[in-house]
């Protein structure tokens, strides 16, 4: 049970990878242990789960290779050798993967060489429940929802910031030596309101293989990791219940961002390019940034 529970736990904190089965595009992830491996796959319509331990790794192999005698363990690197180049974007021609699939059951077919002989397998992943569903996509979603929101704000808060630098500095007779250098003061709305007209359609048509970049793998992972403490905390304590979308201390701070209380700090475990912005106390004074006028003063060569 133990093996169990840390396969589950590993396959937590393992970033979506995009993967590609002949014609059909999928997001995957998978974990590999002595104990034996998970994997978890979806085509954003329906999602598969597999668990393995070495008895059902030795059932099969014997049944779909019986030219092959190796212990379960080699059949276990041999198996986590072909994975996980497949979900870092590295295949290899002398591995063939296909696929049958139905909302109930997805089989993946496997065909390759071990010890130089051919080597076959399936992995044979019925439909995941829909608690495991929540913990790998739901709630790490809404909670990277949450942190992008909060590194949009802070940004803006940020550019508003340089706008009210770069007005003192022209109020104190600096001037830019180059004129395409000029910018226009940022502008929030007009900002989001292009984004949503010119750039999210092209996102929306990327397609599902485009749902997992590399930036926002490690922010899932970040994501996770909070889950998998809050998951641990519970468990040392005894208590066994569901978490909740708020069961992270580090992340809830993401979700008070929109009142008046007191400032929230970015969560440790996000990448640095979250971790990279101003902290004033809320939006709404962000948003009202006096453009203090400060005393003139000679420039000496700030812009020329």
């Amino acid at each position: 049970m133990e093996g169990s529970e840390d396969l589950d736990s590993s396959l937590l904190t393992q970033p979506w990878a995009s993967v590609c089965f002949g014609e059909s595009t999928f997001i995957a992830k998978a974990c590999f242990r002595e104990t034996g491996y998970v994997l978890l796959i979806s085509d954003l319509s329906s999602v598969w789960y597999e668990r393995a331990d070495t008895d059902v790794i030795g059932k099969r192999s014997k049944e779909l290779n019986k030219r092959l005698t190796a212990h379960v363990s080699s059949f276990l690197n041999r198996l986590s050798n072909l994975m996980c180049p497949l979900l870092e974007g590295r295949e290899s021609d002398a591995n063939s993967f296909s696929c049958q699939q139905t909302p109930s059951k997805l089989t993946i077919h496997v065909k390759s060489e071990l010890s130089g002989l051919p080597f076959y397998w399936d992995f044979h992943c019925p439909a995941a429940a829909v608690e495991m569903i929540s913990r790998h996509l739901v709630r790490p979603l809404i909670r990277m929802s949450l942190a992008l929101q909060y590194q949009l704000q802070e940004l803006a808060s940020l550019l508003v910031q340089k706008d009210v630098e770069i007005e003192d500095y022209r109020e104190s007779g600096a001037a830019l030596s180059r004129g395409r250098l000029r910018t226009e003061p940022f502008q929030e709305k007009s900002f989001l309101q292009k984004f949503v007209d010119e750039s999210l359609p092209q996102l929306c048509g990327a397609g599902d293989g485009q749902a997992f970049t590399s930036t926002l793998q490690h922010l899932y992972t970040a994501v996770a990791r909070q889950e998998a403490k809050a998951v641990q905390k519970r468990h040392r304590s005894g208590d066994a219940e569901t978490p909740e979308l708020t069961s992270s201390p580090q992340l809830d701070s993401l979700v008070t961002l929109g009142s008046q209380q007191e400032k929230a700090e970015p969560p440790s475990d996000l990448p640095q390019s979250l971790g990279a912005a101003v902290t004033p106390s809320s939006p709404a004074q962000r948003a009202r940034l006096p453009v203090s006028k400060a005393k003139r003063k000679k420039a000496k060569g700030l812009f020329g």
